[in-house]
């Protein structure tokens, strides 16, 4: 007979063991979430303890990169936005394996009974993507204006799309560096009559940027 070291379920944890934890007990039972009587019964911890340090039981499945247990009917520009965000820190078009990634907020699941297959998420996307004028107004516009001062979810995976998802200024890409964090810039500034358009756009990182404000 050997031995095996069980941990008390009121031991004080890390968040990082509990997500560590969470993700294990997903791939034990071969399921891509898990609610909280099925992780009580197969988990190392206790699921309120789970639930107290990530705020509410979804927020640690996201986290965890696990699909909320409870929720259904995500919308499409939901699944397109993390699709993007995943494009801009990879760099490239996001594969399958990519939604396992910790900026993925979704898994495969809400993909395929969306759009039936990854295929077909990423043929949607780019037509979604490409289905739009660039010019478009968002949020309360000044009268002598035609754009708003904040993109369309579109038009800023055109910018970035266009510029490589990388930096204009100094080249920094979170595909090389995960801390880069990219921002829509505009040339001529919104605040002296800059439009929100594809040609006034740049993209930069977030210290370049801030750079130029303070110029």
């Amino acid at each position: 007979m050997q031995f095996e070291f069980i941990p008390a379920r009121k031991t004080t944890v890390s968040k990082q063991e509990i997500l560590d934890d969470l993700r294990n007990t997903a791939k034990k039972l071969d399921k891509e979430t898990i609610t909280q009587k099925e992780y009580r019964d197969n988990g190392s911890y206790d699921d309120t303890t789970v639930s107290r340090k990530f705020g509410t039981w979804n927020q640690a499945l996201k986290a965890a990169g696990l699909q909320f247990s409870n929720e259904t009917n995500i919308s499409d520009e939901r699944l397109f936005n993390n699709l993007l965000n995943l494009w801009e820190h990879l760099g490239r078009q996001p594969r399958r394996s990519d939604l396992t990634n910790d900026i993925s907020e979704f898994s495969q699941s809400p993909y395929n009974r969306r759009f039936q297959t990854w295929t077909n998420a990423l043929q949607n996307f780019v037509a979604w993507a490409n289905d739009e004028e660039l010019i478009a107004p968002e949020n309360k516009v000044d009268i002598k204006k035609k754009t708003g001062r904040d993109p369309s979810l579109r038009l800023r995976f055109k910018v970035l799309q266009r510029d490589s998802f990388t930096c204009k200024q100094c080249g920094a890409s979170p595909a090389k560096d995960p801390s880069i964090e990219l921002h829509l810039d505009h040339i001529v500034p919104w605040s002296k009559g800059g439009e929100t358009s594809y040609e006034n756009l740049q993209t930069l990182c977030s210290k370049c940027n801030l750079g130029k404000s303070n110029l």
